[in-house]
């Protein structure tokens, strides 16, 4: 995949800006496109530490201990990565730690890759079968005000939270042979 540092779409500028607002200190992830000025701006801010994961299920493990430690933290992942999560989950329930995980989706709008499609058609209902409130956006516009929103309802009323961003809002990924 071709790499371009373009300017971030201001759907993407209004998820780091919500994240500083609401003091998220750490921020996990296993590298996604879709979340790409998430992390690099999260890799120059000396106020939060980027957490590169092996694999998302890693990250429910990071958020909990990072709550334990007093800060706050969000997972970033794609689609694919919540049925890798789904067992580890479990430990947000037993623990009753808040949790908030920003979900760039896959398997939808004009996707290439049809191993993306099945989770991405069951994300939804993973995340809702394992006690997870799940909030979508699908427009620029919405995007700032929903993960607000999920922020607010996990770490002030200690839900645990996933906000899926269509991949419309992602556009079409282009593979490129070299």
């Amino acid at each position: 995949m071709s790499q371009t540092h373009a300017a971030a779409p201001s759907w993407q500028e209004d998820v780091f800006a919500a994240l500083k607002k609401r003091d998220v200190r750490q921020i996990a992830y296993v590298p996604d496109s879709g979340h790409s000025h998430t992390i690099r701006e999260a890799q120059r801010d000396p106020g939060i530490r980027d957490v590169v994961l092996t694999t998302e299920e890693e990250g429910v493990a990071v958020v909990s201990g990072a709550w334990l430690g007093g800060q706050r933290a969000v997972l970033l992942m794609q689609s694919s990565g919540v049925g890798n999560c789904v067992n580890m989950f479990s430990l947000l329930q037993m623990g009753g730690f808040p949790f908030l995980t920003l979900v760039t989706m896959r398997g939808e709008y004009a996707e290439f890759n049809p191993w993306q499609g099945p989770m991405g058609r069951t994300t939804r209902q993973a995340l809702e079968l394992m006690g997870i409130t799940v909030l979508r956006a699908d427009r620029p516009e919405d995007v700032g005000e929903t993960v607000e929103a999920a922020l607010d309802s996990v770490f002030e009323a200690g839900e645990r939270a996933a906000v899926l961003l269509g991949q419309r809002l992602i556009g079409r990924k282009k593979w490129e042979r070299d």
